[in-house]
């Protein structure tokens, strides 16, 4: 459960105040509210010659927000700057350990400070992590420590109803997009992530997207499917089923199953007793 909304004047108080003290800003940008409020922010006080948003363009990064991000830098004159990651070609990442988070934000890290080169001891690499995320399970975070990641949200106490406030108070498209983690957090802990299961997931949950379904999951179970929407919507899928059925196969999976349950955010953390009820956030 997200923390209260702050002040928004107050919350925008902070963040002036902490990039006041900013000498530039190279800003990890997944395309999601947190990092593209951080990325505004930095562009909005440093100018365009000291902000930068950097995006990983990885396997596991969804087309779909790979194409949000760039038009998000577009509108507001952020200039992106694009890294090919190499995490998926990583076996300790390949091998889908409970921390793996913690390899793929070292791959980011580690690529974006060799691409930062000389001016690395100049600006600060800035990330999304915000105040809500200190009672979640974020292994990532480790991985910015060791890089001396700052947090500009974070560090200022803001959560994430508030990130989501302000983010509408200017006029960011992104205000209410939904969570949308690495495509590999739908395959469970130890079953090994390729870049052909990333492909199929990624084919089977745009076409459920295309179909009106914005809140998905596609778990990757070796030949089966299962597909997780919200509760509220679960009966709109089953009236489709027969269809979902068919076309399933096309994706590569010899099965498909309904969750009714419904979607339920780090779903797959349950498996190793993590948050409320073994739920964590963000996948």
């Amino acid at each position: 459960m997200s923390l209260p909304i702050m002040d928004p004047d107050e919350a925008e108080a902070r963040l002036d105040a902490w990039f006041a003290a900013c000498p530039a800003a190279a800003v990890a940008f997944s395309g999601g509210v947190d990092s593209a409020l951080v990325a505004f922010w930095a562009r909005r006080c440093l100018g365009r010659e000291r902000a930068t948003a950097w995006t990983a363009d990885s396997p596991s990064l969804k087309r779909r927000d790979l194409e949000l991000a760039r038009a998000f830098c577009r509108e507001h004159d952020i200039p992106l700057r694009e890294l090919q990651t190499g995490e998926v070609d990583d076996p300790a990442y390949a091998a889908n350990p409970v921390d793996r988070c913690f390899f793929c934000k070292t791959t980011l890290y580690e690529t974006l400070v060799e691409a930062l080169g000389e001016s690395r001891e100049a600006v600060w690499i800035c990330s999304g992590a915000n105040l809500d995320d200190q009672g979640d399970y974020r292994p990532g975070l480790r991985a910015a420590a060791n890089a001396a990641v700052r947090h500009p949200l974070l560090e200022s106490g803001i959560g994430k109803a508030t990130i989501r406030a302000l983010a509408r108070r200017h006029g960011l498209r992104v205000w209410d997009k939904p969570a949308s983690p690495c495509l590999s957090s739908r395959i469970p802990y130890g079953q090994p992530v390729t870049r052909e299961k990333l492909a199929q997931i990624e084919a089977a949950e745009g076409w459920l997207w295309a179909r009106g379904f914005e809140v998905c999951r596609v778990r990757h179970l070796g030949e089966r499917a299962r597909i997780e929407v919200p509760a509220d919507r679960v009966a709109d899928l089953e009236r489709m089923w027969v269809e979902v059925e068919t076309v399933f196969p096309s994706f590569g999976f010899a099965a498909v199953e309904l969750d009714r349950e419904g979607f339920v955010s780090g779903k797959l953390n349950r498996a190793i007793g993590i948050g409320p009820a073994g739920e964590g956030r963000g996948s």
